[in-house]
């Protein structure tokens, strides 16, 4: 089918071409033959790369050219959600009846409310979208359309329950909105579709033909081909020659050989980092001047956003056309890396699973290191799942330069087993974790606190039409929500009147600021039992990063010494703990970092003391953020109006990484850690210093490098403004 056929106003149809589509992919076709363009709800179950951003972009062009409703588009991720919003917001330029504008919020920033409500096409987190049913806005009401990425997330223990109350809410509004559910093969799509009322479309195809196979620690190859769908694998056999670099590398270097580019999944981070130093050499003669030019550039960018060894060893490795990618990385150096591995100047990437599913980066050959993944719940390492795996292969095979994708697994065991669990065998069936306690506790809140007033009876009603409700026994279900009700009344979440639910203001707090229940009840439990007329700094940074909502908590080393660092950042900073008998088992090495942090220590020492680097400081920077924000609402709720302005100070100094007398200085914009420890030295302590000396002497000062009269000047035009 030609996009030329398609019934979609000439603007669209324009634009589509500018934009280099010409004809559909079966799967795009199959969904315009099952009324995509006619306001049918459809569940898109196919392979990475077969065109599911085409499919989201007909239906929206179909539905604003005919209403003035809202186009709700939802991400998993945050970073998805970015690549997302760059694509549609080209779509302004389209006059197709009723104007498009298109907003982004994911809970990074606060959104202008008046943003939100003015656009007609969305793009939010499923976190964010959560968080907008909770405190009603009214725009709800103009949803017409919805389109939920990577549905299959729906199974996912931690990101699943929210995405399921989401939808459910969604499917279940007055207005009926259309729903398009994009998702990777799962084998009980039909299941999904049925409980969303779509029609299922159910694709193996994929643009690019992938072979998938397994390599043995002789090097030996074994490769399973299909060329179109439905055709029978047929084998081949390949060598790789093998070097003391082992075997992931040289598959991965084999590929850049034959002119591709190589993605190695590694299962840590230390593993990633050592297949990209181990691949450099052999890279590096593959690339052109050119391309080692585009480098060099790359290189000397990521240099200067970190002096840390990992950042450095980095950017040396990218001088040769390889790299590494994980969480560990911060957002400046991953999307550095990103780019140059899109602008095929980056031949050799090695990175921790977490690519898989986040941003798209094709390559045609994918290799898999390992099928073990460490389980930090059981204490051990088991074998990735089958839909994993199919994740993995995804990356196999780019539409707009390859023929075809490449998918290895490396192991020591047998390769007919491995062939038929993952190359043969069907991803696993999605189980919903919506019914489990916690989740059970936190979404039941959120509904009372949606609707107050509600009924047990309208509970159990709601539950039994999400995913993991459907087909639920209705006594059992409302035997479970009894449970629950018993639980959040004991704890003062709510209130039960009869039948009825209200939530209380400390219950309705803790939902709206989307929090764990249970982690809530620990804060309020801490609170309640602090001194007056005290500070609590280190106290109240234990409390957080032993909560589970914190994230990432990295565990102390006895090799490196981290007790004996813990011995002492107890004696100094802290006499009363909210944990009296505190110990140091009891502390974590992201508990120490946050303490040097707002303490001015370097990301440098910060990463030779801790091993913490800058990715994961800015998680925990996040993270540590938000959960002082919930306590102090949560302090307010207690009146313990004392708290209420150390947590706001305890935020300000996570976020600015100083010590409490910078505050006021960082309130200014242009001014950070550094050049306010500058200030501070030079007998500048705060706003009214700063508004008494002149301009050009403000310029001369600097710790390492002078403000300059440029900055100096800015810094004057703030001075009447407030930074946070």
């Amino acid at each position: 089918m030609k996009i030329d056929e398609l019934t979609l106003p000439d603007s669209a149809i324009d634009f589509l071409k500018s934009q280099g589509y010409e004809k559909l992919y079966p799967p795009q076709a199959d969904c315009i033959k099952s009324g995509l363009l006619n306001g049918k709800s459809i569940l898109v179950s196919a392979p990475t790369a077969s065109g599911k951003t085409l499919i989201a972009m007909l239906a929206m062009f179909s539905y604003l050219s005919k209403h003035k409703g809202k186009v709700i588009y939802l991400s998993p991720l945050r970073a998805l959600a970015a690549e997302k919003f760059t694509e549609f917001k080209k779509l302004e330029e389209i006059p197709i009846g009723n104007k498009i504008k298109v907003s982004i919020s994911t809970g990074e920033k606060k959104n202008n409310k008046k943003t939100l409500e003015n656009s007609n096409v969305l793009i939010l987190t499923n976190e964010k979208m959560d968080s907008i049913i909770k405190t009603g806005a009214e725009w709800i009401e103009d949803i017409g359309l919805v389109i939920s990425d990577e549905v299959h997330l729906i199974g996912d223990e931690s990101r699943g329950p929210t995405l399921e109350m989401v939808l459910t809410h969604l499917k279940l509004l007055d207005t009926k909105p259309q729903i398009i559910g994009l998702s990777a093969t799962i084998t009980n799509s039909n299941k999904i579709a049925k409980w969303l009322n779509c029609k299922l479309v159910k694709s193996t195809w994929r643009p690019v033909a992938l072979s998938e196979g397994i390599c043995d620690e002789y090097g030996k190859i074994t490769m399973m081909l299909r060329k179109t769908p439905g055709v029978r694998l047929t084998k081949k056999e390949m060598k790789v020659d093998k070097t003391s670099c082992g075997i992931p590398i040289d598959l991965g270097v084999q590929g850049v050989k034959d002119g591709a580019q190589s993605l190695v999944f590694a299962s840590t981070r230390a593993s990633s980092k050592n297949f990209a130093s181990k691949a450099a050499d052999s890279v590096s003669k593959l690339c052109s001047e050119k391309e080692l030019t585009a480098l060099n550039i790359a290189s000397e960018q990521i240099k200067t956003s970190s002096p840390t060894k990992m950042i450095q060893d980095l950017a040396n490795l990218v001088k040769k056309g390889v790299a590494f990618h994980h969480a560990g990385l911060d957002p400046k150096c991953r999307e550095i890396v990103e780019k140059e591995f899109r602008n095929r100047t980056i031949k050799f990437l090695s990175s921790t699973p977490t690519l898989a599913a986040g941003v798209n980066l094709p390559a045609r050959r994918v290799v898999i290191s390992s099928i073990k993944r460490y389980n930090p719940k059981l204490g051990r390492s088991e074998e990735i799942s089958v839909l994993e795996y199919k994740q993995f292969c995804g990356r196999a095979g780019r539409p707009q330069y390859d023929d075809y994708g490449e998918s290895i697994i490396v192991t020591t065991k047998d390769k007919k087993e491995l062939i038929k669990k993952y190359i043969r065998g069907k991803p696993e069936h999605l189980e919903s974790q919506i019914m489990e306690e916690q989740s059970l506790q936190r979404h039941v809140l959120s509904l009372i606190v949606i609707r107050p007033g509600i009924k047990r009876e309208e509970l159990a009603k709601f539950f039994l039409q999400t995913f993991g409700g459907a087909g639920k026994s209705k006594l059992i279900t409302i035997f479970e929500i009894k449970c629950v009700l018993f639980w959040l009344s004991g704890n003062k979440l709510i209130i039960k009147k009869g039948e009825r639910c209200t939530a209380t203001s400390f219950g309705k707090k803790i939902s709206l600021l989307s929090m764990n229940p249970k982690s809530a009840i620990e804060f309020r439990d801490a609170l309640n039992n602090v001194s007056k007329q005290k500070k609590h700094t280190f106290g109240f940074l234990q409390l957080i990063t032993n909560n589970e909502e914190f994230f990432p908590n990295f565990s102390l080393r006895r090799s490196k010494g981290d007790f004996e660092i813990t011995k002492e950042v107890i004696k100094k900073y802290d006499s009363e703990l909210l944990n009296k008998y505190m110990t140091a088992e009891d502390c974590s090495r992201s508990l120490l970092a946050l303490q040097m942090w707002i303490t001015e220590s370097s990301e440098l020492r910060l990463s030779d003391t801790l091993g913490i680097e800058g990715g994961d400081m800015h998680t925990m920077i996040e993270k540590t953020k938000w959960l002082c924000f919930c306590l102090r609402e949560i302090s307010k709720i207690l009146e313990r109006f004392d708290l209420v302005e150390e947590f706001d100070d305890l935020r300000k100094r996570v976020v600015y990484g100083v010590r409490e007398e910078l505050l006021d200085l960082v309130s200014v914009k242009w001014i950070g850690r550094a050049r306010a420890r500058a200030l501070f030295t030079h007998n500048i302590k705060n706003r009214d210093d700063l508004t008494k000396i002149p301009v050009h002497k403000l310029a001369k000062i600097g710790k390492i490098k002078e403000i300059g009269l440029p900055d100096a000047k800015k810094i004057k035009d703030e001075l009447t403004k407030v930074r946070y």
